[in-house]
């Protein structure tokens, strides 16, 4: 079977929740481009991608989409996207492959790339996410990430008229609630204007995201950070509050700042104690809160408020409340990848490899902080 113009552009990020999303890309990198925190899209200029090159890139991908059916058919699954059927094409059309895969997991939900793709123009953003709803009926969500400052460039009746067309959900950059952080990460908003932005994608009806970076205030303004970012998420009340932990690699701007004294990077503990109070202190909302990235040390935090707020506060608490020994030894098995939740600790075999791995750093006289440090920042 040949396969031909099956070409289409991706960009390099998507979030954790559309992993098994397909990725469809109207612009190319940031239009801000400037938060110290952030490595990625640095050096890259801004572009809107063309509708007529968004528009082939959906006819492409339709084609794709019809040529997998067919190997399906050919190969005698009656079109079904299955297990046998990713395999096969995965090794005799790898060009096929993340269509097939986007497929097997349902293909009911795309991601339009990259950083802020809200900046098209509305009636441009509507025909292609008609397009897509014409092209893939199967489709149920459709999402993208969009900066608060942008969002504020559009009315709630554009945002509406967006969600009739197939806009689903928009994934926000928060951070921080407060101003200090914000301004001296670089982020380019306040925590006022992410509060009008968020309450007017509220007020549309389309799913709203908020992310949270533990730790970015630092040693210096931990404490602020998380009061403020509560006060800000209690305004807005999103739909998901999901939360990350910074991690400082070199191609930040931020480890300039780490190695020349200006910001002093937090401790796990010092994190988890951060998130401690920054869960406290939120009140009457009833989002969902998720801890979905590998770089959280407590990933089993989730829940919804107000209801499970208790719950997600116990699990902070077991952490905290373990002899720093145990603490040190669960970090390391959660960065290593053997430890998920604290009741793995109780796991006779994954113990096993964790303390292995311990004895081996002491023997090397290597830093299980240090180690784990490491670790981190491969996961960037």
């Amino acid at each position: 079977m040949v396969i031909n113009n099956l070409d289409f552009e991706q960009g390099p990020i998507r979030p954790p929740s559309e992993s098994n999303s397909l990725l469809l890309r109207l612009t190319r990198n940031c239009p801000w481009n400037r938060c110290l925190f952030c490595p990625v899209y640095k050096d890259q200029k801004f572009s809107r991608r063309s509708p007529d090159d968004i528009k082939s890139d959906i006819e492409a991908i339709a084609s794709a989409v019809s040529k997998i059916s067919e190997i399906s058919h050919t190969h005698g699954f009656g079109g079904e996207i299955n297990r046998q059927t990713a395999a096969r094409i995965q090794s005799e059309y790898p060009e096929l492959f993340q269509i097939a895969f986007w497929l097997f997991h349902g293909g009911e939900n795309v991601f339009l790339q990259d950083a802020d793709s809200l900046l098209l123009p509305v009636p441009q953003l509507v025909e292609i996410l008609e397009l897509l709803k014409e092209k893939f009926p199967a489709v149920k969500r459709i999402t993208t990430y969009a900066r608060s400052r942008t969002l504020l460039r559009r009315s709630v009746e554009d945002l509406i008229q967006l969600k009739q067309a197939g806009l689903s959900r928009i994934h926000v950059g928060l951070e921080s609630g407060n101003d200090e952080v914000l301004e001296y990460m670089q982020k380019g908003v306040t925590g006022a204007q992410h509060i009008e932005a968020g309450k007017r994608v509220k007020s549309s009806g389309v799913s709203l995201s908020e992310y949270v970076i533990l730790g970015l205030g630092g040693v210096k303004m931990w404490r602020e950070h998380a009061l403020d970012t509560a006060r800000v998420l209690n305004e807005i009340n999103p739909d998901f509050i999901r939360v990350r932990t910074l991690a400082v690699p070199q191609s930040s701007p931020l480890h300039k700042e780490v190695q020349q004294g200006r910001f002093k990077p937090m401790s796990d503990d010092d994190i988890i104690r951060e998130e401690a109070l920054f869960i406290e202190n939120l009140e009457g909302i009833d989002s969902h809160f998720y801890s979905d990235h590998v770089l959280n040390l407590l990933e089993e935090v989730n829940g919804k408020f107000p209801q499970d707020k208790k719950v997600m506060q116990q699990v902070v608490n077991n952490y905290l409340s373990m002899p720093e020994e145990q603490r040190e030894r669960f970090r390391l098995g959660r960065r290593t990848g053997y430890y998920r939740t604290l009741a793995d600790m109780k796991n006779d075999i994954l113990k096993a490899s964790v303390e292995r791995i311990y004895r081996q750093l002491q023997k090397e006289r290597v830093s299980a902080d240090d180690y784990i440090r490491q670790l981190m920042l491969r996961y960037i």
